[in-house]
């Protein structure tokens, strides 16, 4: 509850149950009211003709009444990553609140109302992988029960005070083993009227230091062709959710996202969502909080039927696309814009070097001064090396060793000091690399771009970009220069080239294209 403010939870609770409940009573409590208005019109009637038709009127409308009351009952919540249950409780709170104004809306209209609540604990059901979090989360549902029953004038149960909350699961939400086989399958989630959730933050990069190389090979294969191999974590949850609207078990759903949800590596998972049913009200890019840290996320409501008007970041839209901006009204769907072959070759990512090839820049204009017995200099190998921050604020002064993609380990060895620094500082850890290639060309980075280095044969400077930043600059490098793997590397030199990406209807388009922060657009549209 420190973590998650109940604002922001209830952008998610209210679109997605609170709203089509009352939109579903508002209807059954239209035919009550008619009932009502038969047997009020009827109240002193004398014949016995009247009497009976007030009288079946009125069974009618409690019928409709208790009928809803049992709607409520069955309704059932889930939240499939429920941590330690907030949104569990505002999602109760909010299903025991429906339930309360739909008893003094009936009473109103001369009916009695029911006085035993309805809902209660039962209507929720959650999965979570960690035990403590879990019994948290069944705790904390029981907290709201009781103190939504004080505050309204119930007399919470007392016998015991907490009943156990088994529909609570602590599980692994995405794996499951088969018994039979022992094989590592998809996991089921429990039927249910809703799914709502805030499941983890974890970027593909990071998963397999998080979750373990035999952890993420086993979920990525379980999903194969249903989620992007290069996908974040938080993506699994939307195909889980986006599979319960196709199969017609979940109504309606929303799920929180970090805002990459829109880009292209994720995005696939909400273009599914659109393709079964619609997304009907989103907030692109919002302020959030995540164990304490400030991140950007996407919060994303979906439903299995279309809808004529959306909400897009709190605003009536046309409808919403999958990178979650609004269509219709003239609107582009960028979501449908593919890269132009004719651009292939136009942008590479500058060295991954997995390991300790960087040096100071004392250090290596020292070496440049030194020597090598086969009488090539040292500037052979030795560059000065840009990052992004070295792009966006200053160069830190940076320099790399850097042994190509063709020469081999007697050559290198060759440059006495540049080397004995790689063999002290990179080898040891290198030689268990699970990459071959990595662990027998110790010496060279990790990927060493012979690509990029084609196309840059020739060129005097090239233009590069950060590859995420809030702010698409463009700036020019001399060809001496190592750009590192989160620069990207336009391998052109003139300023034509340099004008168009500088553009503004270009830099709206990367922005566009990319979202925010923004990454490099993939196909640069005004080249061809």
């Amino acid at each position: 509850a420190h973590y998650t403010d109940p604002v922001s939870i209830m952008r998610i609770v209210n679109p997605v149950i609170v709203e089509p409940l009352m939109a579903e009573w508002g209807g059954i409590k239209s035919h009550i009211s008619a009932h009502m208005d038969t047997v009020h019109a009827l109240d002193k009637a004398t014949k016995a003709a009247d009497k009976s038709k007030a009288t079946n009127a009125l069974k009618d409308a409690n019928r409709l009444y208790y009928t809803w009351l049992e709607r409520l009952e069955k309704f059932r919540i889930l939240d499939p990553a429920c941590g330690s249950g907030n949104f569990l409780y505002l999602g109760l709170q909010a299903l025991k609140d429906i339930e309360h104004r739909a008893g003094l809306e009936a009473e109103e209209l001369g009916l009695e109302r029911n006085l035993i609540p309805h809902t209660g604990p039962h209507n929720v059901l959650g999965i979570e992988l960690d035990e403590y979090a879990a019994e948290l989360a069944r705790v904390t549902v029981w907290i709201g029960e009781i103190q939504w029953m004080k505050r309204h004038g119930y007399e919470p149960s007392r016998n015991p005070i907490l009943k156990t909350l088994n529909q609570i699961e602590c599980r692994d939400a995405l794996l499951s083993v088969e018994e039979k086989t022992a094989e590592t399958v998809a996991a089921q989630w429990p039927q249910a009227d809703c799914i709502i959730g805030n499941p983890p933050f974890l970027g593909d990069k990071k998963m397999r230091a998080e979750l373990g190389d035999v952890y993420t090979e086993a979920l990525r294969s379980a999903y194969t062709g249903r989620v992007p191999g290069g996908a974040d974590l938080v993506c699994y949850w939307f195909n889980n959710a986006s599979d319960a609207l196709k199969t017609g078990n979940v109504s309606r759903a929303g799920l929180v996202a970090t805002n990459s949800i829109r880009q292209k590596r994720n995005r696939p998972v909400l273009e599914r969502i659109t393709k079964v049913g619609a997304i009907f009200d989103a907030w692109s890019d919002e302020e959030w909080v995540n164990e304490g840290a400030a991140v950007r996320v996407s919060i994303v409501c979906f439903a299995p039927d279309s809808f004529a008007t959306a909400r897009l970041d709190g605003k009536p839209v046309g409808g919403i696309n999958a990178d979650l901006t609004a269509s219709g009204g003239g609107g582009v769907d960028l979501t449908q814009a593919h890269p132009l072959k004719e651009n292939a070759g136009a942008s590479f990512f500058g060295l991954c070097l997995a390991g300790n090839f960087d040096i100071k820049g004392d250090l290596a204009r020292a070496w440049l001064k030194q020597p090598n017995a086969h009488g090539v200099s040292n500037t052979e190998v030795l560059r000065p090396l840009y990052n992004g921050k070295d792009v966006q604020h200053r160069y830190t002064d940076r320099w790399v060793i850097d042994f190509g993609v063709t020469r081999g380990e007697a050559e290198a060895a060759q440059f006495e000091k540049p080397f004995g620094h790689i063999a002290e500082n990179v080898r040891p850890i290198r030689v268990g690399n699970k990459r071959k290639a990595r662990a027998a060309n110790w010496w060279r980075h990790g990927e060493a771009r012979p690509g990029l280095r084609k196309a840059l044969e020739g060129l005097s400077r090239f233009i590069t970009t950060v590859e995420t930043t809030k702010h698409r600059i463009f700036v020019f490098l001399p060809i001496r220069v190592a750009p590192e793997h989160n620069l990207i590397v336009i391998p052109r030199e003139d300023d034509a080239t340099f004008g168009i990406l500088q553009s503004r209807v270009h830099t709206f388009w990367a922005l566009r294209i990319g979202g925010t922060p923004a990454v490099l657009a993939c196909a640069l549209i005004l080249f061809v």
